[in-house]
């Protein structure tokens, strides 16, 4: 598991570990504990609807089906 203690709504970092409010995304070895400066900021990230190729620009490279590289906006 990866740990990130960038705050990714603030873009701080954060200093206690022990108390901080987090979440895991993913499982098993490729999983991200993310921590958070406040349950607000939590909040917030999970509030973010999750991007998928669909919602995303149609410059997207022809590729994607062979697992090629993507061209986000």
């Amino acid at each position: 598991m990866s740990v990130t203690t960038r705050d990714p709504i603030t873009g701080n970092d954060v200093k206690d570990r022990e108390i901080s409010p987090f979440l895991t995304e993913g499982s098993g070895e490729n999983a991200l504990k993310i921590h958070f400066e406040s349950v607000e900021s939590r909040q917030e990230y999970l509030s973010i609807p999750p991007r998928t190729p669909e919602a995303c620009s149609p410059r997207l490279h022809k590729g994607f089906e062979d697992d090629e590289t993507i061209l986000w906006d």
